[in-house]
């Protein structure tokens, strides 16, 4: 997902991803279905590497994978990032009164990622690769499904928001409200496309990715920047 990224940013940001348990290297692991304990695993296993200027970015639900690892970084661990950027998801106070999937038989979930237009048919279609993708799928939604937001004071960093333009569930004004989870500077910008604006926008989405980072981060440093990885390439997270 990330690999072709760090082209495009300024030198001087060095790209982590963080990969969650039942994918990739961790696909041995078991994933994650609640919010709440996978925020605290990513907050201390990232925390000892946090001694230079660091951004969290994250799309749709990474988005909130984000949002709840800069609470946990502050009130644990009194740690901040530079910057929060959140894509291709409503601000987490706004609740998402959808009808849950991660449960749903699997014709059915099937069907759901057929209508979110998200994976190509021919994955769909391949019952051998649904097999190995449902189970992370399901774990995902569960995440996102099961979420409930907490109130608590705002953040003390800027936070800019990115969507499409034709995402019909994260729409500008669900966006608008991450304004309210800080006290510092908010930007909203909008992309052509829908929920998966980030592939078919990617050059204007990195171009403005750069700008945001080297806006906001200081000239004599080599920040991190840690995105909350995707479900796989081919099939994204949903939130």
């Amino acid at each position: 997902m990330f690999h072709g990224w760090p082209a495009h940013l300024p030198d001087r940001v060095e790209l982590w991803a963080i990969e969650l348990p039942g994918r990739g290297s961790r696909l041995s692991e078991p994933a994650f279905t609640n919010m709440q304990p996978l925020a605290d695993a990513a907050a201390a296993a990232i925390a000892p590497y946090l001694d230079t200027p660091f951004v969290l970015f994250g799309h749709s639900m990474g988005a909130t994978i984000s949002f709840e690892l800069a609470r946990r970084l502050r009130d644990k661990y009194h740690l901040a990032p530079e910057r929060l950027i959140v894509s291709g998801r409503r601000a987490p106070h706004i609740l998402d009164n959808d009808k849950p999937t991660y449960n749903l038989p699997e014709p059915a979930l099937i069907d759901k990622l057929r209508r979110m237009n998200g994976t190509p048919p021919e994955i769909l279609e391949d019952a051998e690769i649904m097999r190995f993708l449902l189970p992370i799928l399901r774990a995902d939604f569960s995440v996102c499904q099961t979420y409930r937001y907490r109130s608590a004071e705002p953040l003390s960093m800027p936070i800019s928001a990115y969507g499409g333009t034709e995402d019909d569930g994260e729409t500008p004004d669900l966006l608008e409200e991450w304004g309210l989870q800080t006290e510092a500077e908010f930007s909203l910008r909008l992309f052509p496309g829908n929920h998966f604006f980030l592939h078919s926008a990617q050059r204007q989405f990195l171009r403005t990715l750069s700008e945001d980072l080297s806006r906001q981060l200081p000239a004599s440093s080599r920040p991190h920047v840690f995105p909350s990885l995707q479900t796989t390439d081919i099939v994204p997270d949903f939130g």
